[in-house]
């Protein structure tokens, strides 16, 4: 077989033969590929900020003696993680309480039930911002491969019916059609391996940030209800660490 018969059988023969849904299902596993890269580098870069962020906000927050320094230390900085802002809501609703007290529906309860819901809908909205954009992701992981196995049957179709037309049906008459038609299905794959893979790092990665945040709601909550921090430093030192060793595992990931 001549250059000019292999260059004939490739992906440009295949893209002059190809009809108006083919060039859509091309342009659409495209357009997927590029929003599933771009989520998975912009919620990496993000995800590693904020590590690297939290892990400076707590070692600042633990070694503060009291909640006025942190306070001032919010006002003056604003929160840039899911810490702080947790930290900066959860003193917010503190000095709400003690200024306003019952005398209104929403500071309704006690101090404690009124920090609680704060620090509550807090979780709540880095849940759902550290989520944001994992659906999509996950819908182009799913469907990209049945998505290029629409396009590779279209062009099977498409490949029989110029052979049967044309009344050649030899071995070396169809393998040429019927294996450019196939480049559709090796697409989607191209597309769905990176989106799955993304997504199942992004999902771990936000489920161990959310953990974290959990247990530090809870001291949170223990040194605004005291106003001292906890007896036993082990657990916020440990979150410490644990931020420590994530930051260059996502690096690694990312390359």
């Amino acid at each position: 077989m001549t250059v000019e018969t292999e260059h004939a059988l490739g992906f440009i023969n295949f893209l002059q033969q190809a009809d108006g849904l083919a060039k859509t299902i091309l342009a659409l596993m495209l357009f997927a590929s590029l929003i599933s890269w771009y989520l998975i580098l912009t919620k990496t870069v993000h995800n590693s900020l904020a590590i690297r962020r939290s892990r400076q906000f707590l070692e600042f927050f633990w070694a503060t003696p009291s909640l006025t320094a942190v306070a001032a230390h919010l006002e003056e900085q604003q929160p840039k993680d899911p810490f702080s802002r947790l930290a900066h809501h959860g003193v917010i609703a503190s000095s709400h309480h003690e200024r306003y007290g019952v005398n209104r529906v929403s500071t309704a309860g006690s101090a404690g039930d009124f920090v609680t819901r704060a620090l509550r809908k807090v979780i709540d909205e880095e849940t759902a911002r550290a989520e944001s954009g994992l659906t999509l992701l996950a819908s182009i992981g799913s469907t990209a491969p049945f998505v290029g196995l629409l396009g590779t049957v279209w062009g099977i179709y498409h490949a029989l019916i110029a052979i049967a037309q044309s009344g050649s049906g030899g071995l070396d008459q169809v393998a040429g059609p019927v294996g450019e038609a196939l480049i559709m299905t090796a697409i989607g794959l191209a597309v769905a391996i990176p989106a799955v893979l993304g997504y199942n790092f992004l999902v771990r990665s936000n489920r161990l940030m959310l953990a974290r945040l959990d247990g530090f709601a809870y001291d949170l909550f223990a040194f605004l209800a005291t106003g001292a921090k906890l007896d036993g430093q082990a657990q916020p030192t440990e979150v410490v660490a644990h931020l420590r060793t994530a930051e260059p595992a996502v690096a690694g990931r990312r390359s």
